[in-house]
């Protein structure tokens, strides 16, 4: 008689575990997303093997610990060597998640045939597409080199065989959501699936000191598809931001154990592939027009000083309440400004529908950019021009104040290497640099009302 197989509910999203099924998770609150999955059997107790101290690394003092650097070594792309801390160590699990038809696999693809004609050996798996259908993509792309392998596979161990067998010094997945282990009883996709598939090629990466890229899938609402226990996983998250029909790309940085999450790479789609935009500031402001709504905002992305060009529409509405719409700008802030522009300005304008965005699809979350988009509401609802050739940056605070923000020095020489004469910057950072500043004016401002007047000057 068959032995009856052990089964439990596990949730799709964040792996929480249970006997019987639940309409909604206890641990994350989402509903119907327990599925039954097998258990597998447990080994039986005292037949593992038993490592004595001299098999394993023994503790030691951390002063003596080495500290010298990581090797790294460069994908060929200079943006995204910045986002991954100035290259790709050994022995690394990067994740890089993005939407479908983003540009994840145009992206990796590209990388791989850069560091093969570099002369290391690159092997590529990808488990949703034909060895065929990369070819042509490679053919598309000028993404091939004599050293960079392909496979379609999905089993893990025939894959750890073809590592032991090839000894790539940079391997990809492409998905980690299309990889299975044959012992365990559930669906590729699933979360036990994904979490065991990771620590796999996690224990491969250490082990062999192979570098080793998973692409994964987001859902509907933006988030990893998988448990989140990936994340904690892997030793770099990467988003591959952007619209499908959009020209430009964004690859930011959540988490980097071996550099800053708060670099940014910009890439151009183009026919041929995707192209690093070294000088983004130029690029996205060479279609700019002078226009009321319209400003220039200077933010920082890591070392990375970026101009961006800031429109707001503020128009009367018939709705009640009335809308704000932003793809740029956390709703919340805008909020919370219009509030301080109704309280602290007189300006009425909470009865208006406003819209925000910013040019190229980049993403603003920075205190530095709550003055601009202040400035850039009161000049669309006033239906007034600023000063030309102008920037403007600095925090506000709820009672109008307009608060110091960091890196002010770098943001003003960025704006004057691109041909601005005017910067509108927080009263304490104008104290601090005007001095060691020179070739462009500075309007220290300490209040919002004070911003105001020197953006928007009465002719």
């Amino acid at each position: 008689m068959a032995k009856k197989r052990k089964t439990r509910y596990v949730c799709q999203q964040c792996g929480y575990d249970s006997l019987q099924w639940l309409g909604r998770c206890p641990g994350c609150g989402s509903w119907n997303t327990l599925v039954e999955e097998v258990i597998p059997e447990e080994p039986p107790k005292g037949g593992g093997l038993r490592l004595g101290l001299s098999d394993a690394q023994k503790p030691q003092p951390i002063a003596e610990v080495e500290t010298r650097d990581l090797p790294r070594f460069s994908t060929g792309s200079g943006e995204l060597d910045r986002v991954l801390g100035g290259g790709v160590i050994p022995g690394s699990l990067v994740l890089i998640v993005g939407d479908p038809g983003v540009g994840k696999s145009s992206l990796t693809l590209e990388a791989c045939a850069k560091v093969a004609r570099q002369g290391k050996r690159v092997l590529y798996v990808t488990g949703e597409e034909s060895t065929r259908q990369v070819r042509m993509r490679a053919d598309r792309l000028d993404a091939l080199a004599d050293t960079l392998l392909v496979v379609s596979e999905t089993n893990l161990e025939t894959i750890e065989a073809h590592v032991e067998h090839e000894k790539p010094e940079l391997l990809v997945i492409d998905s980690i959501q299309t990889m299975l282990r044959p012992d365990i009883a559930s669906a590729p996709g699933s979360v036990s699936q994904v979490r065991e598939c990771a620590v796999s090629l996690l224990r491969i990466a250490k082990t062999h000191g192979i570098a080793v890229f998973l692409i994964g899938h987001v859902t509907k609402e933006g988030n990893l598809a998988g448990p989140r226990v990936l994340e904690h996983i892997v030793d770099t998250v990467l988003y591959f931001e952007g619209e499908r029909n959009a020209e430009y790309r964004v690859l930011r940085a959540v988490k980097n154990r071996f550099g800053s999450t708060n670099e940014l790479g910009l890439f151009e789609m183009r026919e041929a592939g995707l192209i690093d935009v070294p000088d983004a500031s130029k690029l996205f402001l060479s279609e700019r027009e002078e226009d009321s709504g319209t400003v220039i905002i200077p933010t920082v992305e890591g070392t990375r000083p970026l101009l961006v060009e800031l429109q707001a529409l503020v128009a009367p509405t018939p709705y009640v309440p009335p809308r704000r719409t932003s793809d740029a700008v956390d709703i919340k802030r805008i909020q919370l400004l219009l509030a301080v522009l109704e309280k602290r300005v007189h300006l009425q304008i909470g009865a208006c529908d406003v819209y925000v965005k910013v040019a190229g699809g980049i993403r603003i979350d920075e205190p530095a950019a709550d003055l601009g988009i202040c400035v850039a509401m009161a000049s669309s609802f006033a239906n007034r021009l600023l000063r030309p050739k102008t920037i403007v940056f600095g925090e506000v605070g709820l009672s109008g104040e307009v608060r110091a923000v960091s890196q002010a020095e770098l943001r003003v020489h960025e704006a004057k290497r691109l041909g601005f004469s005017h910067v509108i910057l927080p009263r304490k950072n104008y104290e601090q640099i005007a001095e060691g500043v020179r070739g462009i004016a500075l309007y220290g401002a300490a209040t919002i009302g004070e911003a105001l007047k020197l953006a928007m000057p009465r002719s």
